[in-house]
């Protein structure tokens, strides 16, 4: 026995996260067909979000952030606005309970819900569960009361309400894994800051004003979560919800922190790999909803996948990102609902210049050192199950961009001297401006009397308009709404001479009008801003003319594909 522990110690270790949907959704999946593939070759963690069982906007987090809400309401005659399909589940004779209350109630009744799902089998596992999830629901419902009382929610106590969601879903996974005779312990990290011998955890941040978490805080909890981990005897199953960090998580993370998580796990424990399991096979080359021939690219470097994050693609945060990359951990982003398919590996590029692809074929990674539920060359075997298909890109007969993503809902704001301002005095009470009023551009596109900014459109109408009166100040002030940015990403553009000379005559063939053009500083990503109507002929025009493998004519006569489009 003492053996088989030493021997078990040894393997590499993986860390996969689930997202909510993935808890949700295909719990049984995970537990009998997607984890049992990796124990014999790995250790693995399992990171999980909180469960979301219809839709993100519906998730247990959503309704928490809801509840936390409805604590600060004085009045509790209104009845709360849930959606339809929770209403089925709402307790009868509550007319006169609080809002938050129900809400709790809801939480506490879907998760009763996926236990009993869980464990048809296990009544004893059952019941403990049920119980666990009951106290977690009651002692959120204390809290609540407790801040309705003060009438308070602090951002720290927006934090641990979060949390609850967390712990719910780790304690639904590690139930299942045990009642599938899998050895898993629950690692709750609510504590872990506090823990931390590092004089960066216990203070030394202003009392006042905005707290900036330094790289060494991360540091030291990668290094405190992978003791904690090495620990387990099991499985560990961890919250994402790693406790008190100084000036709130959400804060300083977001609610992305379970991403966050997940790569500081695999820091601590020097994982193999890094698993982000979603509903989706990989990264595409455009998003296979709107452009039916978009491909799973197999490998992206960290900067185009932090391009494509930032403008539109759901890969991973960058920061999130960095923390794995700069350890040389791979990145490999899986489907659940496709566990045979290969994904999409973010791996550092090397400075010699070679493909990353080229230098991911050869890696370990997919050579076996990492399992895989089926025999890594699977495609050439003929045994790859669904629609993705692993190719190197020594299969790509030319050097083309790695994908093209539309950004959504977008306003440009230009700007223009009234002739009375010296430029370089134009140029710094404009972006003055914009910073006192926190508005983040994403494009931006100047000359010395000119500025256009392509930006969220989503900004609040008041601040637009005091925005829009101060700036009127410097010079004519125009607004564009219902745009889009339309970007074309890829490390190889660096040597593809004319790749924006054809990307801006397919769009010209068109007849797609371009209101901006702005290329950035690392020569990956070439964006321009065009009217939203014309969104899906150009993300489709730009894939079929440059992204497509073999080459294609940019003109009306380039087959019916290409003049349906025109």
């Amino acid at each position: 026995m003492e053996s088989s522990q030493r021997e078990g110690d040894q393997l590499p270790w993986v860390v996969q996260k689930y997202g909510g949907t993935s808890v949700g959704k295909f719990l049984d999946s995970i537990v009998k067909d997607v984890l049992p593939s990796y124990l014999a070759t790995n250790r693995v963690v399992i990171v999980c979000s909180a469960r979301s069982g219809r839709t993100k906007a519906l998730g247990t987090t959503s309704l928490l952030l809801q509840a936390a809400a409805q604590a600060m309401e004085t009045s509790t005659s209104r009845e709360p606005s849930l959606s339809t399909p929770f209403s089925s589940v709402q307790p009868a004779g509550s007319s006169t309970r609080s809002q938050y209350d129900r809400t709790v109630d809801l939480i506490l009744d879907e998760h009763l819900e996926a236990a009993r799902g869980a464990l048809p089998n296990s009544p004893e596992l059952l019941a403990e569960l049920e119980a666990d999830i009951k106290q977690d629901c009651e002692q959120l419902r204390a809290f609540l009361g407790a801040a309705q009382i003060i009438h308070e929610v602090s951002p720290r106590s927006r934090d641990v309400i979060m949390g609850l969601g967390e712990r719910l879903a780790c304690r639904l996974v590690s139930a299942a894994l045990k009642g599938n005779g899998i050895e898993a312990e629950l690692v709750c990290l609510d504590s872990i800051v506090s823990e931390m011998d590092h004089e960066v955890a216990r203070g030394g941040y202003p009392t006042e004003g905005p707290v900036y978490l330094e790289q060494s805080f991360y540091d030291q909890l990668s290094v405190a979560m992978g003791k904690r981990l090495q620990r387990c005897k099991g499985i560990p199953v961890v919250t994402g919800y790693f406790g008190d960090v100084p000036g709130s998580l959400l804060a300083q993370v977001g609610r992305g922190y379970t991403d966050l998580c997940a790569a500081l796990c695999a820091v601590g424990v020097k994982a193999a790999e890094l698993q982000i399991w979603k509903e989706v096979d990989g990264v595409f080359t455009a998003d296979p909803r709107k452009v039916p021939t978009a491909r799973l690219v197999p490998a992206i470097t960290p900067e185009e996948a932090a391009e494509l994050t930032y403008y539109g693609s759901e890969v991973i945060h960058p920061f999130t990102m960095e923390q794995a990359i700069k350890k040389s951990i791979p990145i490999r982003i899986k489907n659940v609902q496709n566990p045979r398919g290969c994904g999409t590996v973010v791996f550092p590029d090397h400075e010699s210049g070679r493909d990353v692809a080229d230098d991911i074929k050869r890696d370990p990674f997919l050579d076996g050192h990492v399992a895989q539920p089926q025999p890594p060359d699977s495609q050439r075997s003929g045994l790859m199950d669904g629609p993705v298909v692993c190719r190197s890109t020594k299969d790509t007969p030319r050097k083309i961009p790695t994908a093209v993503t539309i950004k959504d809902n977008i306003l440009v704001l230009n700007v223009h001297s009234n002739r009375k301002t010296i430029s370089h005095g134009f140029l710094a009470r404009i972006f003055g401006t914009l910073d006192r009023y926190g508005i983040v551009v994403d494009l931006i596109s100047t000359s010395e009397v000119h500025v256009s900014m392509a930006m969220t459109a989503s900004i609040k109408a008041r601040t637009l308009e005091h925005l829009r009166s101060e700036l009127q100040q410097i010079g004519a002030v125009s607004v564009i709404r219902e745009m889009v940015i339309l970007s074309l990403v890829g490390k190889q553009m660096r040597h593809m001479v004319g790749v924006a000379g054809r990307m801006f005559s397919t769009l010209a063939e068109g007849n797609i009008n371009i209101e901006m053009i702005s290329q950035g500083a690392n020569e990956i990503n070439i964006s321009c801003v065009i009217h939203e109507r014309a969104a899906m002929k150009a993300l489709n025009l730009i894939h079929y003319s440059i992204l497509e493998l073999s080459p294609k004519p940019v003109n009306m006569e380039g087959g019916s594909f290409g003049r349906s489009f025109f």
